[in-house]
C-alpha cells in the first residue's frame, strides 16, 4: 500500500464512518490478495484449496517476551476487566507483558461522569492485577476527540467566559485523574491523535482544538506534569509513518518544545499489514522523535492479514473490501507467512533502537481483536498469539531469527 493510499485509509478510518468501532480503541489493516469489486460485505470466502500452515516449535519452549526483550524495552499488551480473568488472557498475560494498557476503561468517557464526579470501579480492577502480577500500566488517555463528555462542553459557547470555563474543566479532570493514579501509571498518553490528515493546518480540528485552539494540548502536558513530576508524558498519533503527517506532528510537537511544554515522548500506534509499512518509514519516525530528545513507544501494535483494501474500504459504506480469508486455506497461510515477516521486521528495528523503550500489542491473542468487525465482519488474526492462546509464526519469527515462517 503507498503512502497517500495508507492516508487515505487513515484519514477514512478515524472519520465519522468509524466513530464506533475505534470507540473500543485508541486508534488499521494486511497480504496482495485481489481487491473485491463488491459492496465491501466480507460475506465471502477465500476459494483457495486447504493446505498446511508451518510446523512450529513446542509451546512449551516459547520464551517470555518480557524475558527475550529485557534489557532493550518494556512489553506490552491491551486487556479490559472483561479479558484479564479468562483463561487465554490470563494466562498470557501473566506471562509475556511487564506493561499493560487498559483497552477503554481509563478513558474519559469510561472514568468522567460529570465535572468532579469519577467512576474508577474497571479502571481500579486493571491496576490492581497489573501490581498483583508485576506489571507496570501506561495511561490511555487522558484527552481524546472521541471520548470526550459532552459535560466537558456544556454552556453558552458565545459566551465571553466559555472558554476559560472549558479549559478549567479540562484542567481539574486530568489533574484529579493523573493525581488518583500517581504512583500507579508510569506513562500517560495525554493527548491522543492530535494531528490533522490533511495537509495545512498540522491541528486536527476537534472541539478542543474549535474551543481552546492549539494551546489544549500545552494545557493538558502542564496540567499532567503538575499533578506527577515523574510520570512520563506523550502525545500518541495514528500513521506517524507517513511521511507528511510525521511531519505535522512534529510541526506541533516543536511548537510545544519551543513553548517549554513538558513533554517526554511520541506514542506511535502501528496499526499496519502484511504490506505497509516499510520499515525505513517506521525508522525515519522514531528518528525524527529522537532528533527532538524524546523517546518513543510503539502503543498499539497489530499487523492485519489485509494489505489489498482500497481507501473506500473505509468509507460509508464499505466498498472494494478484500474477501474474508478462511482458515486453512492457501491463502490464509500466505498472509501468515506475510504476516510473520513483517513483524520480524518490525520488532527488529524496535530492538535497534535505543530511543524506543516500549512496544505494547493492542491486544492479548487473536480470540479478541477490534479487527474483526472494522472496515467490515471479517476473520482477522492480527497478533503473535492465535485464538487458543498458542504462539503463532508471528511470534517465532520474533524470537528465533533461525525460524522459517
Amino acid at each position: 500500500m503507498n503512502i497517500s493510499a495508507q492516508l487515505s485509509r487513515r484519514g477514512l478510518l478515524m472519520g465519522v464512518a468509524g466513530a464506533s468501532a475505534l470507540a473500543s480503541c485508541g486508534g488499521g489493516g494486511g497480504v496482495s490478495s485481489p481487491v473485491s469489486s463488491g459492496s465491501g460485505s466480507a460475506s465471502s470466502s477465500s476459494s483457495t484449496a486447504s493446505a498446511s500452515g508451518p510446523t512450529l516449535p513446542d509451546p512449551a519452549t516459547a520464551p517470555a517476551l518480557k524475558t527475550f526483550f529485557s534489557g532493550k524495552f518494556l512489553v506490552g499488551m491491551t486487556a479490559e476487566p472483561s479479558e484479564i480473568n479468562t483463561a487465554i488472557s490470563q494466562g498470557l498475560l501473566k506471562t509475556h507483558p511487564n506493561s499493560m494498557t487498559a483497552e477503554n476503561c481509563m478513558k474519559p468517557l469510561a472514568i468522567g461522569t460529570s465535572a468532579g464526579v469519577y467512576n474508577y470501579t474497571l479502571a481500579d480492577q486493571a491496576i490492581a492485577f497489573a501490581s498483583a502480577n508485576n506489571i507496570a500500566v501506561r495511561g490511555h488517555t487522558l484527552l481524546w476527540h472521541q471520548s470526550a463528555p459532552d459535560w466537558f462542553f456544556a454552556g453558552d459557547s458565545t459566551s465571553s467566559t466559555y472558554k476559560a470555563t472549558v479549559q478549567a474543566r479540562l484542567e481539574r479532570y486530568i489533574t484529579d485523574v493523573v493525581t488518583y493514579f500517581k504512583g500507579k501509571v508510569y506513562a500517560w498518553d495525554v493527548v491522543n491523535e492530535p494531528t490533522s490528515d490533511s495537509a495545512g493546518n498540522p491541528y486536527r480540528n476537534s472541539r478542543w482544538y474549535q474551543v481552546l485552539g492549539a494551546d489544549y494540548i500545552e494545557i493538558a502536558l502542564r496540567a499532567a506534569r503538575a499533578a506527577d513530576p515523574s510520570v512520563k508524558l506523550f502525545i500518541n498519533d495514528y500513521s506517524t509513518e507517513n511521511t507528511d503527517k510525521l511531519a505535522r506532528l512534529m510541526t506541533i510537537v516543536d511548537t510545544l518544545l519551543t513553548r517549554g511544554a513538558p513533554l517526554d515522548g511520541i506514542g506511535h500506534q502501528l496499526h499496519i499489514t502484511t504490506t505497509w509499512p516499510p520499515v525505513a518509514n517506521v525508522r525515519a519516525a522514531f528518528q525524527a522523535v529522537e532528533t527532538r530528545g524524546l523517546i518513543n513507544h510503539v502503543t498499539e501494535l497489530d499487523v492485519s492479514l489485509y494489505g489489498s483494501d482500497p481507501g473506500s474500504c473505509y468509507g460509508t459504506p464499505a466498498t472494494g473490501c478484500a474477501p474474508s480469508l478462511t482458515e486453512g486455506t492457501t491463502a490464509y497461510w500466505d498472509s501468515i507467512r506475510a504476516q510473520a515477516a513483517q513483524y520480524r521486521a518490525m520488532f527488529d528495528l524496535f530492538a535497534s533502537q535505543p530511543s524506543v523503550r516500549s512496544v505494547t500489542t493492542w491486544g492479548v491473542a487473536d480470540n479478541h481483536t477490534w479487527l474483526t468487525s472494522y472496515p467490515v465482519n471479517r476473520l482477522n488474526h492480527p497478533l503473535l498469539f492465535d485464538t487458543t492462546g498458542k504462539p503463532k509464526s508471528a511470534f517465532w519469527a520474533v524470537v528465533d531469527p533461525s525460524f522459517v515462517p
